[in-house]
């Protein structure tokens, strides 16, 4: 007896939407898709109690005459590839022509549409019943397309009870319509729940790089609420492998300033050819970029596009089109991560307008504390982690290449600037990049007008009010001094240990780290192959106390892994320098005397990060006029 036979085609269509359509949001996202393919420029999407009782996307695309209509809801129709080999190159967000017929199949759907060139007055209208076509007609319509879903998984209630609350699920629908609309600025886009406009986006009119980034930049503020934001721009190439040819690819967009971040990824927008997309890549590639500019467990706050031939990115690795993976990952990754570093070290680096010097009015309330007499770091290499360390200068020296800060001459003085000294010289990038941001906060006046709380000094700007918390200031400081006196040498020291340790990894650990012996070395680190997946480990930088030598290496893999190629020689270190810099940088209530106070912030201006400390905990707030008239009621 036969045990295996074809399934009826409903049962087909009912299984294929079981992975095409999750939730009233997927349904959105594919029936938006078909309408951005369509090339329309205004879309109208309205639901009902969650998109449970209707969901209704309206365009104005190319549309359908009554043979293409039809013919769109069978299984694999499609106009957007035609052989095998344009799976390869995919510039369309949808392609499978599986969407329309699996969400007929479990809803009940109703198709209007006309041609955009047609000289007909009537376009084409088709029922459908749970996959069942009920009734094809002639109908009024105008040029483009609408569709209608009703009664969602009607047919299929053990689905439709995993369904969540109605709000939970608007809430997807208003995630995924702002995607599509941060993604396509030259589209209008009406959003209307429960017979109430949520929000209308008029188009922009895309004219040049400014004009769309600036179109997305009013969107987000519109969709998503405000924030400091830096400007990306970076253009580059991706290292020919094998016998491929180079690819240029080119990232671009918003993120968050030093110190903006959220708790979860939410407000993460990341686009791969305008296509939304989940890439574990990306999101270790942005935290690599924001490297010690975030607190530990905050998330980055960005809105960024990464343009690259079709070709390298693989677009059909997951059912609902949401995941994609990359021909040469390890190589975006990296690139990723180069650009988001770079234009926050651009942020504050870049040459900013000369400030005009304001009048100085003397407003001192501090307590009078003797200047220390400076003196320099000891070296970090020499001193054990168990070591005390002799008590660190209130104020930080510069670092030898760079110039001193100008003599201060009174109490309280302008900190401008054009006196600080230029900025370090930041290494060559492989790429350039530009940035169109506000002038940083340290390239504006400061003058200082007192400490509160014996730990926040207040300063003053021509923008507002600026709160420096001077802990965290010389901890940035001393940290940068620590890594630069590190990074002099060309490799780590290291100490060999009293009993060498075997370690046996799993057979990708062991690969990986087969191929990275040589950084593991260069940081100080003595491993050496002892079997196919065995590793002797036998000496480690004198300031790495490691209790438990398998969890150090696997430890170190992982940091390594995320880090990427270009890893700072002395990544596994950092954790300590940073304790270090914390126990000896000046703590609350360490009374500081003005000129060490105006010398501090003249120090901050010369690190290449200043805005965060090494923790990633902000090193400034600023509170500017807008605020402050709000806070007493003076504005809006």
């Amino acid at each position: 007896m036969n045990r295996i036979r074809l399934l009826p085609e409903h049962v087909a269509n009912q299984i294929a939407a079981g992975e095409v359509v999750e939730r009233p949001a997927s349904v959105v996202k594919e029936l938006v898709e078909n309408s951005l393919d369509a090339k329309a420029m205004r879309l109208t999407v309205e639901i009902q109690a969650g998109g449970r009782s209707l969901i209704r996307v309206t365009d104005d695309g190319f549309g359908m005459g009554k043979d293409d209509a039809l013919l769109c809801l069978e299984r694999h129709a499609t106009s957007k590839i035609q052989r095998a080999e344009d799976l390869s190159s995919i510039a369309t967000m949808g392609f499978r022509g599986e969407a329309l017929p699996s969400i007929a199949s479990v809803s009940r759907f109703t198709l209007i549409t006309r041609e955009r060139e047609s000289v007909e007055p009537d376009g084409t209208q088709i029922v459908i019943n749970g996959g069942k076509i009920i009734e094809v007609k002639s109908a009024g319509s105008a040029p483009g397309t609408s569709m209608e879903v009703r009664q969602l998984f009607f047919n299929l209630p053990a689905r439709r009870k995993f369904l969540r609350s109605e709000e939970t699920e608007s809430a997807h629908i208003q995630h995924y319509l702002t995607l599509a609309a941060l993604s396509h600025p030259e589209v209008a886009f009406t959003f209307i729940k429960d017979g109430r406009i949520v929000w209308q986006l008029p188009s922009s009119r895309i004219e040049s790089f400014d004009s769309r980034l600036s179109s997305i930049r009013d969107r987000l503020r519109t969709l998503v609420g405000d924030a400091k934001l830096l400007t990306v721009n970076v253009a580059g190439e991706l290292p020919v492998v094998e016998e491929g040819a180079p690819c240029s690819l080119r990232l671009w967009g918003l993120i968050g300033s030093p110190g903006v971040s959220r708790g979860t990824r939410e407000d993460q927008h990341l686009f791969v050819n305008r296509r939304p997309v989940e890439n574990r890549g990306l999101n270790f590639a942005l935290l690599e970029g924001y490297h010690t500019a975030l607190m530990k467990g905050r998330y980055p706050v960005c809105c960024l596009f990464l343009e690259v031939d079709p070709a390298e990115v693989d677009v059909n690795i997951h059912p609902a089109k949401r995941e994609v993976k990359f021909h040469r990952e390890k190589a975006v990754r990296e690139f990723v991560a180069e650009a988001v570093r770079d234009t926050l070290l651009t942020f504050h680096s870049a040459a900013a307008p000369e400030p005009t010097p304001a009048q100085i009015v003397q407003k001192s309330n501090f307590t009078a504390a003797p200047v220390l007499e400076l003196i320099s770091p000891a070296s970090l290499t020499s001193i054990p982690e168990t070591t005390e360390l002799p008590n660190f200068p209130r104020v930080a020296k510069p670092l030898a290449n760079w110039p001193e800060p100008n003599p201060v001459t009174v109490p309280t003085t302008e900190l401008n600037a054009s006196t600080a000294g230029p900025a370090p010289t930041l290494p060559t990038p492989s790429f350039q990049a530009q940035t169109h941001s506000p002038v940083p906060l340290l390239h504006v006046p400061l003058r200082l007008v007192g400490v509160i709380g014996r730990l926040y000094v207040v300063l003053e700007s021509d923008r507002g009010l600026v709160l420096l918390d001077q802990h965290a200031a010389h901890e940035r400081i001393l940290f940068e001094q620590m890594l630069k006196r590190l990074e002099q040498s060309e490799a780590a020291p290291s100490q060999r240990l009293l009993l060498p340790e075997t370690i046996e990894l799993s057979p990708r650990d062991s690969h990986f780290l087969r191929q990275n012996l040589e950084t593991l070395t260069r940081l100080g680190v003595g491993l050496s192959e002892f079997g196919e997946k065995t590793f002797l480990l036998d000496a480690l930088p004198p300031f790495v106390k490691a209790t438990d030598p398998r969890r150090f290496v696997l430890e170190l893999i992982d940091e390594l892994k995320a880090a990427g190629q270009g890893v700072n020689t002395l990544r596994v270190g950092e954790h300590v320098v940073a304790k270090t810099v914390c126990r000896h940088a000046v703590k609350a209530n360490d009374p500081l005397a003005p000129a060490e106070l105006e010398n501090l912030v003249e120090d901050l201006r010369r690190c290449t990060m200043p805005y965060t400390c090494p923790h990633g905990r902000p090193t400034l707030i600023e509170m500017n006029f807008r605020e402050l008239e709000k806070k007493f009621g003076r504005s809006a």
